[in-house]
């Protein structure tokens, strides 16, 4: 297809539901983007047309005046459902566009997905892009962290457009190029990941507050809007305290009293633990916080369980002093979850090829995005001062915070547990920080029991070699390369 006088658009979004229309409409108020408009129904693009005269839109109902509308090379991002949906777009766009062109897509894709479709839409020439966009409805329409796959040809063409729409942080835009296919989807999938242990983690300090203080939720909101004022400032510390001060209108109840306690979820956080689980990778703290949702899930289990014994939850002696554990504890299992999730994004970079920079992805998810937080500028320079860091837990003002968190994080855990308050997150944070740090772990003995049982082997401490134990015989010690 040829370029027309009609070819006036530097950008398109094909999928016009709330994230594509907002994301639309940020592209078409920056200086120097028009927006080419496109979807299935024609009714969401006239609606979005009315609703909004004063964007530069180019509106098209076939996907051939899409493409007719579109300045080379054509750019498009897709905004539809992951699955089927996107594969369907694509096809379409691959039948009119030409080699030089860009596909992004902007959804929550699989990064494996991602790799399939990158592959596939080499072949013909045109670019593909896996794009993770952070920051829900309102990023979306008023600047989003993004976090773009693809190739170094597409990101020429692409980089200056997302640059535009891109959340700004300390004056950079929350935007960069992640590496290529899989990438960039990849990463938000474990932005997601880090996102739920973050929800968890707030959810159970606001939870051994008001249970073990008996505090009112807007007492709670209260001191959670004064956390926000230090080092545990982020959106998801400010959005908590609206949460708890809300009121409901019906019942003049607390509203996160009448919500019903059964958290939904959406697939990502699942995707992270059951990759890292490919990858050899411990996220427990993302796991635990995966888990927690779908124990909420589960009312009838939950009904049955509700007289088994427990303990009688005591009020704390102290509540200033365990107001202030609970905020450490906090700090600290919030370092443990980005911590795993850095480790997770080391090994999928190496497992699939790409050179992602670790800083980098701390900065652009200083805005914009649902993680974002004072502490990544700390993630951030932590790379800059040792880029082969092997545990992100191990840079120096991580260290100064386990140090000084340590002894409240551990007092939060003892109390949850003589409570019966569950705090899995905060629990399985602590219990990774101390295999971390341990001289020994008693893997030792899984590795004997598994050699017992399966001739598995083993290796030795004081002398190189793999060697067996013959159990069944006279438990005499062989060296497996001397058996051979």
């Amino acid at each position: 297809m040829t370029q027309t006088a009609t070819s006036t658009a530097n950008i398109g979004v094909v999928g016009l539901a709330v994230m594509g229309s907002n994301l639309a409409r940020n592209l078409a108020s920056r200086e120097g983007n028009t927006v080419a408009i496109y979807n299935r129904s024609p009714e969401k693009t006239r609606e979005l047309l009315a609703a909004h005269p004063e964007a530069d839109f180019v509106a098209s109902e076939s996907i051939a005046d899409f493409a007719a509308s579109l300045t080379t090379p054509r750019t498009a991002i897709i905004m539809v459902k992951a699955g089927a949906g996107t594969d369907a777009v694509i096809d379409q766009l691959t039948a009119v566009f030409e080699p030089g062109d860009i596909i992004v897509d902007g959804g929550n894709a699989l990064f494996t997905d991602t790799i399939r479709r990158e592959k596939a839409v080499r072949e013909t020439g045109i670019n593909f892009v896996g794009a993770g966009i952070s920051g829900g409805e309102e990023g979306a329409l008023l600047g989003p962290s993004i976090m773009p796959g693809g190739s170094a040809e597409a990101w020429e063409t692409l980089g200056p457009i997302l640059r535009s729409i891109a959340a700004v942080a300390e004056g950079e835009p929350c935007v960069t190029h992640v590496g290529t296919d899989g990438a960039g989807h990849f990463v938000k999938m474990i932005h997601n990941g880090i996102e739920y242990a973050d929800m968890q983690l707030i959810a159970e300090g606001y939870d051994l507050i008001r249970r073990g203080t008996g505090k009112s939720p807007a007492e709670i909101a209260d001191i959670f809007t004064e956390w926000n004022r230090g080092e545990l400032e982020s959106y998801l510390i400010e959005i908590t305290a609206e949460v708890l001060r809300q009121t409901d209108a019906k019942t003049g109840k607390p509203l996160v009293d009448v919500i019903l306690d059964q958290a939904g979820a959406k697939g990502t956080g699942a995707w992270t633990v059951q990759t890292a689980l490919d990858l050899g990778i411990p996220v427990s703290g993302i796991a635990e916080a995966v888990f927690a949702r779908s124990l909420s899930s589960k009312p009838a289990q939950r009904a049955a369980a509700a007289d088994l014994p427990g303990p009688s939850a005591a009020p704390v002696a102290d509540v200033d002093a365990f107001i202030e554990d609970v905020r450490l504890a906090l700090y600290a299992s919030k370092m443990i979850a980005y911590s795993q999730g850095f480790d997770e994004i080391v090994a999928g970079a190496e497992e699939y090829g790409w050179d992602i920079q670790k800083g980098e992805i701390a900065k652009i998810w200083r805005g914009g995005c649902i993680i974002r937080a004072q502490f990544l500028n700390r993630i951030t320079e932590a790379y800059a001062e040792d880029p082969g860091l092997v545990a992100l837990v191990t840079a120096p003002y991580f260290r100064e915070v386990m140090a000084r968190a340590q002894d409240s994080w551990r007092r939060v855990v003892r109390i949850a547990a003589e409570s019966g308050i569950p705090a899995p997150a905060f629990s399985s944070s602590l219990a990774y920080y101390d295999g971390l740090r341990a001289d020994r772990l008693p893997a030792a003995l899984v590795q004997g029991q598994r050699d017992f049982f399966g001739a598995h082997t083993y290796k030795r401490s004081d002398m190189e070699g793999t060697f067996h134990t013959l159990w069944s015989g006279d438990r005499s010690e062989i060296a497996m390369d001397d058996a051979h």
